[in-house]
């Protein structure tokens, strides 16, 4: 059709006939009337471009108020402080169950030095009460050794001065009195015997009493020092057993405030997770809405489009659509089931841009081009499953995804025409059923 309309034009500039130019007038009609279908097509185009554009911007700002709900990180994030502070509360349990142990045992320990001490200091009292015993018998002991000295002594100058140097005299001399004298002095004799027997008794008794005596000092001392590290044990063990109670009672209380912590945290997790929960209603909401003013702006946009471009009578290759004077045709069969825009992903259920239109023609069902253009890619493509890129000219490329395995029908590097088929429906890559996701990405950027 471009070549003859450059032949015509040819023949124009060299000279032409009547006819030729009710041709040219023919031709230029034919000319404007395709340039006003495609001056529709453009409009048309951009008209969809102003919707999307203004059903993005609504989105956008439902997308702010529903900002303000909380997210699922938000959600996550309250129950993993409740999962953290009950974690502390089950190590601190096990740390109180361990203090408990070691409060019963230093309280063991305190009575078992309290045993211990008082059975030291009950020794003590009665070595004491030895050694005072002991005192007092060797203190009568050396009493008695004074006195029986005293009494020897005094015998012994009672001798002194009833004898001395005239006892021969007396006996001599006076025969009729040494009989009773010397009778007197064999009991004196005695007596001095028995007094010195009594005193080396009483002397005996005094050393050993004295003996006795420094025995029980020095069995006193010592059990005064083990009384005194039985004393010190138990202080010190009393101190061990009030320092364990101690150290319970704080994190008893230190459990409290935990328990506390906590009892405020899930209440936060709670209070977070319902208004996640209203705000994954609202947006579901709002996504109905957005859906419907697309699908309502989309048929609205097929209306027109389909008046501005009336069928053809031709057919294009491969037996698929018809391609429109302005080169689009519609890239397979099925109702729109799910409009360009932010949405809830299906298959991941976060909040993303929805980058194309989702066509639902059933499994299998033919994919054309939805323009003429160069194939630039096939094969898999992450979340788009198998996939198709088309470069269509000026800067625009078309995208296909979700293609059934083995249903790709073109290779890169090949000319396809417009409404030529290429692919078959499928469910490959983040797809929840079979369908078509198409892009169509002026500059690389889909719309």
């Amino acid at each position: 059709m471009k070549s003859t309309l450059l032949a015509r034009r040819a023949a124009n500039a060299t000279g032409r006939t009547a006819a030729d130019r009710r041709d040219s007038r023919s031709t230029v009609g034919i000319s404007r009337t395709r340039r006003t279908r495609r001056t529709r097509g453009t409009a048309l185009l951009t008209a969809v471009a102003v919707a999307v554009a203004a059903t993005v911007l609504g989105q956008s700002t439902q997308s702010a108020f529903a900002a303000d709900y909380p997210t699922w990180a938000d959600v996550q994030a309250a129950r993993n402080s409740v999962t953290a502070k009950e974690a502390q509360i089950k190590k601190l349990d096990a740390f109180l169950i361990a203090l408990q142990s070691q409060v019963e045992s230093t309280r063991m320990i305190a009575e078992q030095k309290g045993t211990e001490w008082l059975d030291a200091r009950q020794k003590f009292d009665e070595a004491s009460f030895r050694t005072d015993e002991l005192q007092r018998q060797a203190d009568v002991a050396e009493a008695k050794a004074a006195k029986s000295k005293q009494q020897a002594g005094q015998l012994a100058a009672r001798l002194a001065r009833a004898g001395g140097s005239d006892l021969s005299a007396r006996l001599f001399f006076n025969g009729s009195e040494s009989k009773s004298l010397l009778s007197q002095l064999g009991l004196a004799s005695m007596v001095k015997d028995q007094s010195a027997g009594l005193y080396d008794k009483a002397t005996q008794d005094q050393n050993s009493a004295q003996a006795l005596t420094d025995q029980a000092t020095v069995a006193k001392a010592a059990l005064k020092v083990l009384e005194a590290a039985a004393q010190k044990a138990l202080e010190e063990a009393n101190a061990a057993s009030e320092r364990a109670a101690a150290a319970l009672t704080e994190q008893q209380a230190n459990k409290g405030r935990l328990e506390a912590q906590r009892e405020i945290l899930a209440t936060n997790s709670t209070t977070t997770e319902a208004g996640y929960n209203e705000g994954v209603v609202y947006r579901a909401e709002e996504a109905r809405k957005l859906k419907a003013a697309q699908e309502a702006a989309a048929a609205k946009a097929a209306a027109e489009w389909a008046a501005a471009h009336p069928p053809s009578s031709g057919g294009s290759g491969g037996g698929g659509s018809s391609a429109s004077p302005s080169g689009w045709v519609r890239p397979s069969a099925g109702r729109v089931s799910s409009p360009f825009g932010w949405r809830v992903n299906p298959y991941t259920g976060y909040e993303a841009l929805h980058g194309g239109i989702d066509l639902a023609p059933g499994c299998y069902a033919p994919i054309f081009a939805a323009h003429s253009g160069t194939i630039t890619f096939t094969g898999p493509s992450g979340g788009y499953g198998n996939f198709i890129l088309m470069n269509n000219g000026d800067g625009v490329s078309t995208g296909y995804g979700h293609i059934v395995a083995g249903g790709i029908l073109v290779r890169p590097g090949q000319q396809v025409q417009a409404g030529q088929q290429i692919a078959k429906v499928g469910s490959t890559g983040n797809s929840t059923g079979c369908h078509l996701h198409f892009e169509v990405r002026p500059g690389g950027v889909p719309i």
